[in-house]
């Protein structure tokens, strides 16, 4: 009798990492990546094992991701960031709590309050002591957009 697709995950699930690195090497047919941590390996089998029994991706599916890899090999992002294109010298303003907080766009990062952050994440960080994507925060990305690629839209 065959197992199921969750039984078969199951026993992945029961193996150390030596031993998920061995039946990476069966399945991909080469090594695992070193730094790859023991539950990215588990997935990308566990993934592996739904594939070969439900089929994979579509042929849609591939194509897409392929056009994606090609843009990447030019240097293109397949989804850059609202931040990514501000120009040097643009003033991003928003009202939190009662009081106005301002940042400039620099050649490389942003200045708020005279000090030098590398991401707008950061400064909403710092503005409101909890995690925000900084292009939500300050007015770049809407939260419907937000939710359809994955942020939390706090």
């Amino acid at each position: 009798m065959s197992k199921t697709i969750g039984e078969k995950i199951a026993g992945l699930q029961g193996l150390d990492t030596p031993a998920l690195r061995a039946r990476w090497d069966e399945t991909f047919g080469r090594p695992a990546p070193k730094h790859m941590s023991r539950d990215l390996l588990l997935r990308a089998l566990a993934y592996q094992v739904q594939a070969q029994a439900e089929g994979g991706l579509s042929t849609a599916a591939l194509r897409r991701l392929a056009k994606l890899a090609d843009s990447n090999d030019l240097g293109i992002q397949a989804a850059t960031s609202p931040a990514n294109h501000l120009k040097p010298g643009v003033r991003l303003v928003r009202e939190w709590h009662g009081e106005v907080h301002q940042v400039i766009v620099l050649d490389e990062g942003f200045d708020y309050c005279g000090a030098r952050y590398a991401s707008l994440s950061r400064i909403a960080l710092a503005i409101t002591g909890t995690r925000w994507s900084g292009p939500l925060f300050f007015g770049l990305r809407n939260r419907a957009s937000s939710a359809a690629i994955g942020t939390d839209g706090r």
